[in-house]
């Protein structure tokens, strides 16, 4: 921060926002907060406030349930591990074999 002011201003505000999420008592809240927190961020972080503003609906829905997709983005992730490793999988069917073994057994088979 004190060799860079434009570091010191960026890490702020990112705390901030971490701040938003982990305080904000309810929608209304947490949405004017991050509403904020968008205008005061648009020239530091472009590509975020757009990805944010692009999914407003979805991200403040966090304020209301306090759930996030990390399992799903979890699945997908697994899943696009396994066909890289399977590339050459000869059928379908052993593609859907190995998901369900890494889904059931994700540290693998003991032997």
């Amino acid at each position: 921060k004190e060799a860079s002011p434009l570091i010191g201003i960026m890490h702020s505000l990112k705390e901030e926002l971490h701040q938003i999420f982990e305080e904000s008592q309810n929608l209304g809240e947490g949405t004017l907060k991050l509403i904020d927190w968008l205008d005061k961020a648009q020239i530091y972080y472009k590509k975020s406030v757009s990805a944010i503003k692009r999914w407003f609906a979805e991200v403040v829905g966090y304020f209301e349930s306090r759930t996030t997709n990390g399992v799903v983005e979890g699945v997908n992730n697994k899943l696009k591990l396994l066909k890289w490793c399977g590339f050459g999988f000869m059928n379908f069917n052993n593609f859907t074999i190995r998901a369900l073994l890494l889904w059931h057994y994700p540290n693998g088979l003991a032997h």
